[in-house]
């Protein structure tokens, strides 16, 4: 069996797509999922499957979520080992104020050039790198006040993504080695 991190974009934002976590748990344990566990109300959902295909697992449960609850919620999913490569290739990890590193985990790799109108939206104290399907951004402002937005990420590389904190991206890691031992 296979250990996945399951991330919904867009769950329990400012009011809207509202799911409760015991409901989205039973929807995942109905489609015979095993040690479901949720994190926090933004749709962190760690899971035992042993489906190995991860593109027929985000349309399995993006289908579930549309049937059960009406949203069109784009899933990303991740292996552990997809995770762990996240928080080791955080090119931020020295940074002293950890709570300004974000992730935004992309479900595909970008294929057009993107450089320059992200340079150009980027306040001059931010930073940015894209490693494979990780974006890494430092925002000493907070994440609130950046232009590099997940809708802004989207727009520009047409793909859909989801970002997290480094806190919850280690918190997910965290329980999913838990679930996988």
């Amino acid at each position: 069996m296979i250990t996945y991190i399951s991330l919904l974009r867009g769950i329990n934002v400012s009011g809207k797509n509202s799911i409760k976590m015991d409901a989205l748990r039973k929807l995942f344990e109905e489609s015979s999922f095993y040690n479901v566990t949720t994190y926090i109300q933004s749709g962190n959902i760690i899971f035992n499957s042993n489906e190995t295909n991860l593109k027929k697992l985000e349309q399995l449960i993006f289908n579930k979520i549309l049937n059960k609850f009406g949203f069109n919620v784009p899933v990303i999913i991740l292996t552990i080992d997809e995770l762990e490569q996240s928080l080791n290739k955080n090119p931020f990890s020295n940074n002293s104020d950890e709570k300004f590193v974000h992730f935004t985990f992309l479900k595909d790799l970008p294929t057009i050039s993107y450089e320059k109108e992200i340079n150009n939206k980027k306040a001059l104290n931010e930073e940015i790198k894209i490693i494979n399907k990780t974006i890494y951004l430092y925002c000493p402002d907070g994440y609130g006040k950046t232009k590099l937005t997940n809708n802004y990420l989207e727009k520009i590389l047409k793909v859909s993504s989801t970002t997290r904190n480094l806190k919850t991206t280690r918190q997910l890691f965290t329980i999913a080695k838990e679930i996988n031992n």
